[in-house]
C-alpha cells in the first residue's frame, strides 16, 4: 500500500506541502491502521495541519539518527531550536539573530557557544537547513550560508507551526532517564519485554526499520518470534507492502520488490552503493576459496589494514567503471567512506580496539559484479579515444 509506505519514509505528511497526498492518505488509513497498531505498536497523529506516524525503533542502532549532524551540539542546539519555537505562532516571522541570542543564552552544555567560532556557525546552519528541509520553519529571505562566514548576517524565517508535532509525547517523565535504554524500556513499564505485545512490536519494527535482523543465539526472544511467526510475518509484510521476508539461519530480512524505491536503503542510486556491492562479491568469493574462514555465526574478523587490503585489490581491478570522486580518493579516505557506509547497513562491526572489523552475515547476501562485456566495453572507448 502506496500510503503506507510514504508514511513510513517520511517524517510526517504536511498539508500545506502536499494537500492532495495529505487526504489521499487520510482517506486511506482504515486499510492499514490495524497492521499499524496491533503489529508495530505505532500512533497516527492526524489534525488539520499534517499526517504523521510516531515511528519508534524495535532497537537503537547506531545508523539512527539525523544523517546531516555530526556531534552532539547539533542535536543541543536543535532542542533549543524548538524551544524557542514554542512561542511562535504558524507564520509568524522571526530573524537568525533571535536564534543565535537564544542559543547563546540557554545552553548549558560544558562548552561555550561563541559564535565566532566557525564551526559553531557551521552547526547551527546544519540545523536550521534540516529544520527548513523538514517544514518546521521556511525562509522568507536571506541564506543560512552567509552566517558562515559573516556572523552578523540576517535571515528572514517564518514559523509553520509544525515544530510542536516534531518530538513524541512520553508516557512517563523522561528527566531522570539516564541513556537511551531508558527510552527504549519506556513502552514496556511492568510487561514481560521478551513476550507478548512487547515482543510482537520489537520484531516487528526492526524487520521493517532496519537491515537485517541477526541471530543472537539461543536464548534470541526476537529471532525466536520470527522462526515460529514467520508465515504471519511473510503475509503482513505482502500484503501491507509488497515486500519479502527471508529467513536464514543467523539473520533475517525484509526485502524490496524491483519496482520499490525508498530513501536510504541498499542498493541505492549512489556510487558508494555500487563500491560496497563488489566489495561483499570479494569477500564472497574469499569465503568461498578458504582464504577467509567464518566463525559459527558466519562472521569473519579481520585487521583494519587487511580490510583496507581488501579495499585496495578492489580499486585496482575496478575503478575504472567508478566515479571520478571515488576513482581518484586516496585509499585512507576510501576506507573510511566504505566502513562508515558498511556500518551503517549492518554489514560490518568495528570492534570497541577499533582495529579490528568483524565482517557480518549480510555482506554474502547481496552482491554485484560488472556484466561480463564490461571490461570489453571499456577496451573499445579506450581504442577510440586513442584513435582520434
Amino acid at each position: 500500500m502506496k500510503e503506507l509506505e510514504l508514511l513510513l519514509e517520511n517524517y510526517w505528511i504536511s498539508k500545506d506541502e502536499d494537500k492532495e497526498l495529505y487526504y489521499k492518505i487520510k482517506d486511506h488509513i482504515h486499510e492499514f491502521k490495524s497492521f499499524i497498531t496491533e503489529k508495530l505498536g505505532y500512533q497516527i497523529i492526524i489534525n488539520p495541519y499534517l499526517i504523521k506516524l510516531e515511528k519508534l525503533p524495535g532497537k537503537a542502532e547506531e545508523w539512527m539518527g539525523i544523517s546531516t549532524f555530526h556531534s552532539p551540539i547539533e542535536y543541543a542546539f536543535l532542542c533549543l531550536l524548538l524551544m524557542f519555537l514554542e512561542d511562535k505562532g504558524k507564520d509568524e516571522q522571526f530573524v537568525l539573530s533571535e536564534i543565535t541570542d537564544f542559543i547563546q543564552g540557554n545552553f548549558e552544555g560544558d562548552e561555550k557557544v561563541d559564535w565566532t567560532l566557525y564551526r559553531h556557525r557551521r552547526s547551527l546552519i546544519k540545523v536550521m537547513r534540516f529544520a527548513t528541509d523538514i517544514g518546521m520553519i521556511k525562509v522568507d529571505d536571506g541564506d543560512e550560508q552567509s552566517f558562515a562566514q559573516d556572523a552578523t548576517s540576517e535571515v528572514l524565517y517564518e514559523s509553520t507551526g509544525l515544530s510542536r508535532y516534531f518530538v513524541r509525547n512520553f508516557t512517563t517523565n523522561i528527566l531522570n532517564y539516564k541513556s537511551y535504554k531508558d527510552l527504549e524500556n519506556e513502552e514496556q513499564l511492568d510487561l514481560d519485554r521478551d513476550r507478548g505485545i512487547i515482543r510482537r512490536h520489537r520484531v516487528y519494527r526492526r524487520l521493517i526499520m532496519s537491515p537485517i535482523v541477526y541471530n543472537e543465539g539461543t536464548d534470541d526472544p526476537d529471532y525466536d518470534y520470527i522462526k515460529k511467526q514467520k508465515s504471519s510475518l511473510e503475509n503482513d509484510l505482502e500484503k501491507y507492502l509488497g515486500w519479502e521476508l527471508h529467513v536464514h539461519r543467523n539473520g533475517a530480512m525484509a526485502v524490496l520488490s524491483q519496482n520499490q524505491n525508498y530513501k536510504d536503503v541498499f542498493p541505492e542510486n549512489k556510487s558508494i552503493s555500487d563500491i560496497v556491492l563488489q566489495l561483499n562479491k570479494v569477500i564472497k568469493s574469499m569465503i568461498s576459496a578458504n582464504q577467509l574462514k567464518p566463525d559459527k555465526n558466519d562472521t569473519c574478523q579481520v585487521s583494519l589494514p587487511y580490510f583496507q587490503s581488501l579495499i585496495q585489490k578492489l580499486k585496482l581491478q575496478n575503478s575504472v567503471g567508478w566515479s571520478k570522486e571515488y576513482r581518484e580518493m586516496q585509499i585512507d579516505k576510501l576506507t573510511d567512506e566504505i566502513i562508515n557506509y558498511m556500518s551503517g547497513f549492518n554489514m560490518i562491526e568495528i570492534l570497541p580496539d577499533k582495529k579490528e572489523i568483524k565482517i557480518l552475515p549480510l555482506c554474502g547476501k547481496i552482491v554485484g559484479v560488472y556484466p561480463d562485456d564490461f571490461y570489453t566495453d571499456i577496451q573499445k572507448e579506450v581504442a577510440m579515444d586513442e584513435s582520434e
